[in-house]
């Protein structure tokens, strides 16, 4: 077999790239923890002596760890000054947890789902699930860490609002449940905006509910927040004027069944407002950067959550709005709309 030389060099870069990329990952995680982000973007420009000194670190590692970064384009050096800094772009994506683009959390999600590579291999030789009670506990954390500034950026001010009546009801003091809440950022962050609605959390891993628990009373709203152990298809029946799922649904075995049980508990006039990642209907037209990491993620993670379930119908996470209504009308619901979007999310609405 003849090979071509220019490919060839072409696939041994991106190989390197991604090699490149792969050591990086735990390299984020760590600038993330031991503060050296968040000082260099207080404080720079710094040379890695003086970068060390303020974050408490050894000099020794973070002379190697900067010009990593740098590489990687992730942090700024001045070549005259021997001193790096960020870019209030750079800041935005790696040291202000409230930006809408920090990314540190996708990097802790793809490390801590890494962790059990093996029995992810073992179960693409048998067909099995592996339970998102399986993962590696960071990954519980990481999870929260990688949405919650995309919840605290968008939900209030932009996607309840472009819910029909919605925004009004919660105002007046409406019934919410929030369905596979995990640590509950997005319960609480409504909780905080409507404080004269109630809210009920509700997700099957219990670790999770007790941490979203403990969340609710530090942020001062557990007398209007509940959360419920149970899954998508047997939480509480009661009416509910709103009902919520993020990020959640795709993770789902039987996403038809979820559907037809949100039905049930809604009001007549109740809305079901559904958040996916971004995606197209068709694969070619998500053979992009974000569609990349959203395939590798749903390999690791969310298609294996399902298929330890029911697997009645595996979305998966690139599902897109075709594959979203089909799930959602055949749950028993007659309107469906894409309401809003993000690069990373769209934003149905559903009624019954």
């Amino acid at each position: 077999m003849t090979l071509d030389e220019e490919r060839l060099n072409q696939h041994v870069q991106t190989a390197i790239t991604d090699f490149g990329a792969t050591a990086h990952a735990p390299l984020v995680v760590i600038g993330d923890e031991l503060g050296l982000y968040e000082t260099l973007a207080d404080a720079g420009p710094l040379t890695s002596a003086e970068l060390a000194e303020k974050t408490d670190t050894a000099e020794r590692y973070v002379r190697e760890w900067l010009p990593s970064q740098a590489a990687g384009g992730y942090v700024t050096y001045d070549s005259e000054t021997d001193r790096y800094t960020l870019t209030p772009e750079q800041a935005a994506v790696l040291a202000d947890e409230t930006s809408p683009a920090f990314m540190v959390g996708n990097f802790q999600v793809a490390l801590s789902a890494a962790r059990i590579e093996s029995q992810l291999a073992e179960a693409f030789r048998t067909g099995e699930g592996v339970g998102w009670h399986e993962h590696d506990a960071d990954l519980f954390h990481a999870i929260e860490y990688s949405w919650r500034p995309q919840y605290a950026a968008n939900l209030v001010d932009d996607w309840i609002p472009a819910l029909e009546g919605v925004d009004t009801t919660l105002e007046g003091g409406g019934r919410v449940a929030d369905v596979g809440c995990g640590h509950g950022a997005s319960t609480i962050l409504m909780a905080e905006a409507y404080p004269e609605s109630t809210f009920v959390g509700i997700d099957p891993h219990e670790p999770s509910v007790a941490a979203a628990r403990e969340r609710a009373a530090e942020a001062g709203v557990a007398d209007r927040v509940s959360f419920e152990v149970a899954t998508a298809k047997s939480y509480d029946g009661a009416k509910y004027d709103f009902v919520t799922t993020f990020d959640a649904l795709h993770d789902m075995g039987d996403p038809v069944g979820a559907a037809a049980h949100v039905r049930e508990t809604l009001t007549n006039d109740g809305t079901w407002m559904i958040v996916e990642l971004f995606a197209n209907d068709c694969v070619a037209d998500n053979l992009n950067p974000m569609g990349r990491a959203a395939y590798s993620i749903s390999t690791l993670i969310c298609t294996p959550c399902a298929l330890d379930q029911e697997a009645e119908r595996v979305l998966g996470a690139q599902a897109g709005e075709t594959g979203i209504q089909e799930a959602v009308t055949d749950g028993g619901f007659t309107r469906f709309r894409r309401a809003a979007e993000t690069p990373l999310n769209l934003v149905f609405d559903a009624k019954p």
